[in-house]
């Protein structure tokens, strides 16, 4: 089997419109949470979101393709032009061998909304014709390989909030069983609308605590649902000869995968957690890892009442003593749920939490909560040695995925 690089990241987040600032947000305990401007909530239950802020995707566009692609788009193409960026990649793999898995929850929804509204008003012939091409979830993954010539396998994830480690887990397989040098992968939301709002809201998934600072709150014992968040993740995935031939810094190794379903209920995780579970263990095995590794878990970490004991329970499950040793922190509590893109933001995290020594902070935390027993890193970031980073997304459908890191040895850069 090949071996999997991560020599890459590009990020769109609520706490940063790249990867430096993301990062040095997340160490810093930044609320990217706050009241909602994209629309007007006062007919809503929900008044706040984590949006992106200040975001020009003509920074990473052109003015013409702007207007042709809807915002969930423009967010994937953003982080991938700073992930391909970062890792130099471009123009030093045959076309054939670069492919890209990117992956969205929802898809086109502002475009959906919006084009909704003119049949209701103006009637069939003023829909536009870019409505389809807009709209859907695939066309990210497609403008992303137009833009760079990457002729390789090419799909589109959808798999609710487990989107995008599904497509990096996908992509890293593609590379290691050898149909692919490198791969752009991740995956990206822009669902902060009403109707998104409201769908969330109202089938009890969204907190309706309307203080920014107190909303989002994983593993405490007053958290009440998630916060709604949007934004985009990319990591540019490399074969390690590959990369090291063309002299690559390399921030981590992709070791292990594991991708299960509860097959129990459509929003609901399995109270007992085996699915999740068993998609940890199999990333585990896979990726060979010691129980005496010093380990950092980003866990899916929602905030809502069922995922987080049912999560901790996963990883007592899975993890043994191990568990009680790992420190976990939930990265939701500054940047909400994106939804689609949170498994690849949140994997950015994990390379970077390997690479410079430092776990970020779960915030919002006051009150322990006895189902929730573990190290969640309260409120500020703790620095330490990690040998492996670990991450769970869990998805609406009873999707589970589970991503594993590994520090090169002698450092994370070659």
């Amino acid at each position: 089997m090949k071996r999997v690089v991560v020599t890459g990241l590009g990020a769109v987040t609520p706490v940063g419109n790249d990867v430096k600032s993301f990062w040095k947000n997340l160490l810093d305990g930044t609320n990217g949470i706050d009241y909602i401007t994209k629309f007007d909530p006062s007919d809503s239950k929900v008044t706040i979101a984590a949006e992106v802020k200040d975001f020009n995707p003509a920074d990473y566009m052109e003015k013409a393709s702007v207007r042709k692609t809807d915002l969930y788009a423009q967010y994937a193409m953003a982080a991938a032009v700073q992930a391909m960026e970062d890792s130099g990649l471009d123009g030093k793999v045959a076309p054939e061998r670069l492919g890209v898995y990117i992956g969205s929850g929802v898809g086109g929804m502002k475009t959906f909304i919006e084009e909704c509204t003119t049949l209701l008003e103006k009637g069939p012939k003023h829909i536009s014709p870019f409505f389809i091409p807009k709209m859907i979830a695939n066309i990210a993954a497609g403008n992303v390989a137009i833009r760079f010539h990457a002729q390789g396998p090419s799909m589109c994830v959808t798999t609710a909030c487990a989107t995008s480690a599904n497509a990096i887990g996908e992509a890293y397989r593609a590379i290691r069983h050898g149909y692919a040098d490198a791969m752009i992968a991740g995956g990206s939301e822009a669902t902060v609308n009403a109707l998104t709002i409201g769908g969330f809201a109202n089938c009890m998934a969204l907190t309706t605590v309307n203080d920014p600072s107190c909303a989002s709150l994983p593993f405490d014992k007053r958290r009440a649902g998630f916060v709604l968040g949007e934004g985009g993740g990319i990591l540019i995935l490399e074969e390690y000869e590959h990369a090291v031939k063309r002299g690559a810094k390399i921030y981590a190794e992709l070791v292990g995968y594991g991708n299960t379903n509860d097959a129990y209920h459509m929003t609901a995780p399995q109270p007992d957690a085996i699915g999740a579970t068993k998609a940890i263990e199999l990333a585990v095995q896979e990726a060979g890892m010691p129980r005496d590794a010093r380990l950092y878990i980003n866990a899916h970490g929602t905030g809502t009442p069922l995922n987080d004991k049912t999560e901790t329970l996963a990883f007592k499950n899975a993890l043994g003593e191990q568990a009680k040793h790992a420190l976990i922190s939930s990265t939701k509590s500054m940047t909400g749920h994106m939804l689609g893109a949170t498994g690849a933001v949140e994997c950015i995290a994990c390379v970077l939490a390997m690479k410079d020594s430092i776990v970020p902070p779960t915030i919002n935390y006051q009150e322990p909560d006895p189902d929730c027993d573990l190290d969640y890193v309260p409120n500020t970031a703790r620095k330490a040695e990690l040998d492996y980073a670990l991450s769970t997304n869990l998805g609406f459908g009873g999707h589970n995925a589970c991503l594993i890191f590994k520090k090169l040895e002698g450092g994370a850069a070659l």
